[in-house]
């Protein structure tokens, strides 16, 4: 005969475990992506977000962070010259990825084995690929939402509080 009330809340803590290091996991690699190629901003929302289930000061640090997103995202479309950066950017992120995957030999100037050269491959390229179309993504929906509009910083507020 089991016991119920064990079983669930043996369910529930593994479930809170596995909900705890997923949102650790989203915000450290956020914070790493913030200076590397990658969403950072937008992790680091949706650890907070997974870990505000949690913590309250999680909870309390998740609207600022969004908010801070979104005003970045409106910022980044005002001007054509940011626009054409930002896909630029995703482009060469993109074109990145398809190199390291391809993995082509190693320099001459590589002062280390050749093993060491694009470590990773196509795993690698892939994600960096992916970071990539993420970023025309977030692009597109920020020209989508956010350009021409009178006041961008206004209207990203208003974004960041109508997804609660």
């Amino acid at each position: 005969m089991t016991d119920k009330p064990a079983g669930r809340k043996s369910a529930k803590a593994v479930r809170r475990l596995v909900l705890e290091i997923i949102g650790w996991i989203l915000v450290v690699g956020g914070i790493a992506a913030l200076l590397l190629p990658g969403p950072g901003l937008l992790m680091v929302v949706g650890g907070l977000a997974i870990l505000s289930e949690q913590y309250e000061w999680a909870e309390r640090r998740l609207e600022p962070v969004k908010v801070m997103a979104y005003k970045a995202a409106a910022d980044g479309v005002q001007t054509w010259p940011r626009i054409i950066a930002s896909c630029s950017g995703a482009l060469a992120i993109a074109a990145v990825g398809i190199y390291w995957g391809i993995r082509p030999d190693a320099p001459d100037w590589w002062p280390l084995r050749e093993s060491w050269w694009l470590i990773g491959g196509w795993g690698t390229g892939a994600t960096l690929i992916l970071s990539a179309v993420i970023a025309l993504v977030f692009i597109v929906y920020s020209f989508r939402t956010f350009r021409g509009v009178p006041d961008p910083e206004a209207a990203a507020e208003r974004a960041a509080r109508e997804d609660d």
